[in-house]
């Protein structure tokens, strides 16, 4: 693994936020009350009645002396105006996008900064997989199209998130903009604590150089003892997490998986995770597919060991994508991430072997057929690799 590692740290407080309409408003909240820094950095950004309200929380922060810094991926935000662009820039916000789209970059364009974090005076830090959208939150409705999670993260922590922040901000005008070269913290993974209370670390992957995060929850799997609980919306993991995943069934595992149903905005990506059902299931995994909305949230409980944040697990996004989590050890925080995970299964429709071998004609051809086609993009990028 190259690069360094963050260590884990004590004496964190943490704050689950379940959905748009509870964490949008403090969010807003916190830039409203900002003296001194904002950071914020994401990958889906679009100009709506959302965008609208941020833009103008970040606008109000620069404009009263605050140093306001934004790093948007530049394909995620395509639909982020000129207009919003130019408001925060006359303002006074530093504007930065990722890894500009263009036809010459040919398969680098894939590069892209998934990351979502808010960083306030350097006090507090949210982390978790929204983006600036109206399917997330719309000031003028208490409920979302996307179910989404976002957690708050106030003690020594913040100033871990802070520095992976600035070294993807600083490195970002470069050519090679996702391989910054500065590193930091330890020469390898720590080993998870057994037990405490405000535990946390950060855990990121940086494209094919890094991938901490991944390593980390492969450990936390294969060392469960009592539950494994994974949601994630696009079900296409590495071979390990499988593997991983069906071994602790065999042992006798709570092994639960909480996927997208039909509400997605990939079809074709849902399709193509439908072929390691069979596999999983046979073994004694259970899968629940999310059914009120497209279930959006990356999130983990490993016995007591949590990991949420921007990665999806899969083999697409840790090829590609500037990922980072957050990694707690809280009593607090694992019983309302245990709480959301156990109202998400009651709304779920779980799925039996004998109803995935029963499913009709037509979903087994898309099956195959997605199937087929993410297994041939892989391939022929593990070649090109």
């Amino acid at each position: 693994m190259r690069g360094a590692i963050f260590p884990w740290r004590d004496d964190n407080q943490f704050n689950l936020m379940i959905d748009g309409p509870a964490f949008f408003p403090r969010m807003i909240a916190a830039i409203d009350g900002a003296q001194q820094h904002v950071e914020l950095e994401l990958y889906l950004v679009e100009a709506g009645v959302c965008a609208e309200a941020v833009v103008q929380a970040l606008v109000n922060a620069a404009q009263r002396g605050v140093m306001v810094r934004c790093l948007f991926d530049d394909f995620g935000s395509l639909a982020f105006t000129l207009s919003l662009r130019t408001r925060l820039t006359e303002a006074g916000v530093i504007l930065r996008f990722y890894n500009r789209v263009h036809w010459r970059r040919g398969i680098r364009n894939f590069y892209r900064d998934h990351r979502k974090l808010l960083l306030v005076d350097k006090a507090l830090a949210v982390v978790g997989g929204t983006g600036v959208t109206d399917e997330f939150w719309r000031p003028d409705q208490d409920a979302s199209e996307w179910h989404e999670v976002m957690v708050e993260i106030r003690g020594p922590l913040v100033l871990d998130w802070q520095a992976l922040f600035d070294r993807q901000f600083h490195a970002n005008p470069r050519r090679r903009a996702w391989r910054p070269a500065e590193n930091f913290g330890l020469p390898r993974l720590p080993k998870a604590p057994v037990s405490g209370s405000g535990l946390g670390r950060v855990a990121y992957a940086d494209s094919r150089q890094h991938r901490d995060i991944l390593q980390s929850l492969i450990r936390s799997l294969n060392t469960s003892r009592t539950r494994i609980w994974l949601a994630t919306p696009y079900f296409l993991p590495t071979w390990k997490v499988r593997r991983a995943l069906r071994r602790a069934a065999s042992r006798g595992v709570d092994v639960r998986l909480l996927l997208t149903g039909p509400r997605t905005d990939h079809p074709s990506v849902r399709y193509a995770g439908h072929r390691y059902y069979p596999r999983l299931l046979k073994a004694g995994v259970k899968i629940f597919e999310y059914q009120p909305c497209f279930l959006h949230l990356k999130m983990v409980l490993v016995d007591d060991w949590v990991s949420l944040g921007s990665c999806n697990f899969d083999h697409w996004n840790l090829r590609f994508n500037l990922e980072a989590n957050l990694e707690a050890i809280d009593p607090g925080l694992s019983l309302a991430v245990q709480k959301s995970f156990e109202r998400d299964f009651l709304v779920s429709s779980e799925v039996s072997l004998a109803d995935w071998k029963s499913r009709p004609l037509w979903r087994r051809v898309k099956q195959r057929l997605w199937g087929w086609v993410d297994r041939l993009v892989v391939n022929a990028l593990d070649r090109r690799g």
